[in-house]
């Protein structure tokens, strides 16, 4: 009987089943665990071909009659926010992000809690515990790391840290870039939008650590949901012929082979 290495990974299919983003659809995905001492370059190659990481899994849609779900990657350094990413990145501009190690809080696990419960009570993920949290944060052989975004602490100075958690995001560190792999924000700061001020403050991380690409997950043209990606211009999407520049919503280009 052969034994597989931890390290040979193993993929699998799922069952069909109600697809969250497009009514009346099936979805099903293939994936593999990320396990092992390559989990950290497996999971780089698998994002580099449309996969996205959950604790130890690592998955893709593999639906029968649907390509919906396109992966999406924003070209860091040569992305200039517009004029009402400007309006979000000074409306935020009295917080402090502070990037950590992956380790679950009870403050952490607060704001989840909320943000699940006034944005997506009947979601999948509606039902999570604090010990399924801490999974879910702690779950993982790859390097991943915790950004919190609190308010300053002004009495302390204008540069003062530790103040009010009000956002945190869970990110995955690449060869060639950032991966958000989840985010969720205090719901009550209805003002902020505080999810796309992550991601702006992500292509700011990613550029000054030299990275060339966030890695956003999936863009689904017609789902509500997935809309707003395509509006971190310029971007690559992956098609079958490879990754695929686009610049406006109008215009896809092919992007040379890395």
């Amino acid at each position: 009987m052969t034994q597989h290495s931890r390290d040979t990974p193993q993929f699998y299919l799922t069952a069909p089943s109600p697809c969250p983003y497009l009514p009346g659809r099936q979805e099903r995905k293939v994936f593999t665990h990320l396990v092992g001492d390559k989990a950290t370059d497996l999971n780089d190659l698998l994002t580099h071909g449309g996969f996205r990481r959950s604790q130890s899994i690592a998955y893709r849609p593999a639906c029968d009659q649907c390509r919906a779900c396109v992966s999406v990657r924003v070209i860091a350094n040569e992305f200039r926010p517009s004029r009402n990413f400007r309006k979000v990145l000074a409306r935020n501009s009295d917080l402090v992000g502070e990037q950590r190690s992956a380790v679950p809080t009870s403050e952490q696990y607060s704001i989840f809690r909320s943000y699940l419960d006034q944005r997506h009570r009947h979601g999948g993920m509606a039902d999570m515990t604090v010990l399924d949290y801490a999974m879910m944060v702690e779950d993982s052989h790859v390097e991943t790391r915790i950004i919190e975004y609190r308010r300053r602490n002004l009495s302390n100075g204008p540069n003062a840290r530790g103040g009010e958690l009000i956002a945190v995001a869970l990110t995955d560190v690449l060869s060639d870039g950032l991966s958000m792999v989840y985010s969720f924000f205090d719901p009550s700061e209805t003002t902020r939008s505080l999810g796309t001020f992550m991601i702006l403050d992500h292509i700011a991380r990613a550029r000054r650590q030299g990275l060339p690409y966030v890695y956003l997950g999936y863009w689904i043209e017609g789902s509500k949901k997935m809309d707003y990606k395509s509006r971190y211009l310029p971007q690559q999407r992956l098609a079958a012929a490879g990754w695929l520049r686009v610049d406006d919503e109008g215009h896809t280009a092919p992007e040379p082979q890395e």
